[in-house]
């Protein structure tokens, strides 16, 4: 049976976790941005496929420079998206409904519009001055060090009124916040203590891993003190209370994994870790995309699993609002379109952790299919272009590992359905809608069982009943095969075996004896199966589990 919402404090184990990136889901106003009405009119579309945690990317106040990444106000919201009264009733219908808010905490850096950031500028004796990092410039009047942000250009910017440098790992217009002040952690403190008194289910923690920098020293991810700051946080704000959090850890290795969320750590619930995304990242980062290899791909999760197997939580998850849409990255968009989105599905959903679904993942979107630079808005994508090709890159080159990973790919608007603007929006969209909205949206699929929108919903079913899904351990197999993706969980008694062909070919698979079963068939995306055994021919992307009493 489903673990009561919220009564147990790993409630959030057999809970799915839909990621909601507000400024795309759906727009009520008719602005052509997504808003907190919109996400309140598809609550009982998100009930119906089971999901039990909305992620809800920032809807905080911000000039928008990093789509709401860059928070002016941490305690209202930006008016594009609504109102304090609109989030408040977002949080009481998703309850009602069984859901709970987990709200994105950016506290790596804030908006140079922020107050505190206003005050600080303002003067070097501002009692906020030291909520940020600032330095000296260097002997020749540059730049302090050698750090870069990560949206190209120095980490550094001069302020006139002062003449010192301000650190921004990422846009100009994110100053970073200065985690080694007391005060500065106080004020981050109570105000996550207000959101949460506000009745919502818990935080996702952008770049936590960032927090902890040294940049002196230039250490970024995991500094010295970012486990201090992380305990201090939990016992400030979290002890106590059965909420859900998640860190977002570009870093993160399998031996740090327990850091975070080993049980007597206190201190989150679970990381995003992405070895299994930027295994396939050439010299030149995502721009230059490497081409996908399973063996790989299997390597970077399995060693997750192994490293969690006892202790600490992981989550599940392909596609993000930084990443580009898992079908199209992993899968096949277009022979095998749907085979390949329920296979991904099949094999995210039933590995030991959380599984985290991103809007329009459930139904098959695809990468947006972006040929030229006008077409994006991402602001990443915009200001290294700029900088490629003021020294001289090629285009082409860039616009093609922009069309492969830029994050565009997962921002253009939900395809609801085939008619204009895919029912996202009567005005004017933000971004570009995906052409192949006429083929590919949700009104489509809703009563098809054969659809990939059912496949979601009966994987998301499968966690909530079958306790081997989510307790049980796993075992991968056939780990260096280069088509096959076979693992499989045991629990008291009963095992489950997921069997995945990741390839547009036949595959012939050959069953271990140790997989020998014969049982229910739970879910497959192609013929259904009730037993493992002997030489199995498989379809290209086919994908099975079986479940069975060992």
């Amino acid at each position: 049976m489903p673990r009561p919402y919220r009564d147990d404090p790993d409630w959030w184990k057999d809970a799915t976790v839909y990621q909601i990136y507000p400024r795309s889901f759906r727009d009520c106003d008719g602005d052509g941005v997504g808003d907190i009405p919109g996400i309140v009119s598809k609550l009982d579309y998100l009930a119906d496929l089971g999901i039990g945690v909305i992620w809800l990317s920032p809807v905080y106040a911000s000039p928008m420079e990093d789509n709401g990444y860059d928070i002016s106000d941490y305690r209202d919201i930006a008016p594009e998206f609504g109102t304090l009264a609109d989030i408040d009733r977002l949080i009481a219908e998703a309850e009602k409904r069984g859901i709970g808010i987990v709200m994105d905490l950016v506290v790596n850096h804030t908006s140079d519009r922020h107050a505190w950031f206003e005050a600080a500028r303002s003067s070097r004796d501002d009692p906020k001055r030291d909520y940020y990092v600032w330095r000296d410039p260097a002997p020749d009047g540059g730049p302090p060090n050698g750090l870069r942000s990560y949206f190209g250009g120095p980490a550094w910017k001069r302020d006139e009124v002062t003449g010192q440098y301000y650190l921004h790992l990422f846009a100009a217009g994110q100053p970073d916040l200065n985690w080694q002040n007391p005060v500065l952690r106080a004020e981050i403190h109570a105000m996550m203590n207000w959101w949460l008194d506000r009745g919502i289910a818990g935080f996702r923690m952008d770049v936590i891993d960032l927090i902890g920098k040294d940049p002196d020293r230039e250490i970024l991810n995991n500094g010295p003190r970012l486990h201090d700051y992380i305990r201090e946080m939990h016992r400030e704000t979290l002890a106590g209370r059965n909420v859900l959090t998640v860190g977002e850890t570009w870093e993160a290795t399998p031996e740090m994994g327990l850091l975070f969320s080993g049980r007597d750590r206190h201190e989150l619930s679970m990381v995003f870790q992405f070895r299994h995304v930027t295994s396939f990242w050439g010299e030149a980062g995502k721009w230059d995309p490497k081409p996908f290899d399973l063996v790989t791909f299997k390597r970077a999760l399995d060693d997750w699993q192994r490293a969690l197997a006892s202790d600490g939580w992981n989550s599940l998850f392909l596609s993000n609002h930084d990443l580009p849409r898992a079908v199209s990255k992993y899968g096949d968009d277009t022979r095998y379109w749907r085979e390949s989105a329920t296979l991904l599905a099949t094999v995210n959903h039933l590995m030991r952790g959380t599984p985290y679904v991103y809007q329009g993942e459930e139904i098959g979107m695809t990468n947006a299919g972006f040929t030229e630079i006008g077409q994006y808005r991402d602001v990443e994508t915009l200001g290294l272009y700029a900088e490629r090709m003021a020294a001289g890159d090629d285009p082409a080159g860039f616009l093609r590992g922009a069309a492969a990973n830029g994050r565009d790919n997962a921002r253009t608007p939900v395809q609801w359905t085939a008619g204009p603007n895919a029912g996202f929006t009567t005005g004017t969209p933000w971004i570009g809608v995906n052409a192949n909205h006429v083929a590919i949206n949700a009104e489509a699929q809703i009563g098809d069982d054969a659809s990939v929108l059912a496949h979601y919903r009966k994987l998301i079913a499968l966690r909530k009943t079958h306790p081997v899904i989510v307790d049980g351990d796993y075992r991968p197999f056939l780990e260096d095969d280069p088509q096959l993706f076979v693992f499989a969980r045991n629990l008291a008694g009963t095992q489950l075996v997921v069997v995945a062909n990741f390839s547009g070919e036949p595959a012939a698979f050959e069953t271990p004896s140790e997989l020998e079963i014969a049982g229910e068939c739970l879910i497959s995306n192609h013929v259904p199966r009730d037993a493992v055994s002997g030489t199995m021919r498989l379809a290209p992307w086919e994908a099975f589990a079986v479940l069975a009493s060992t």
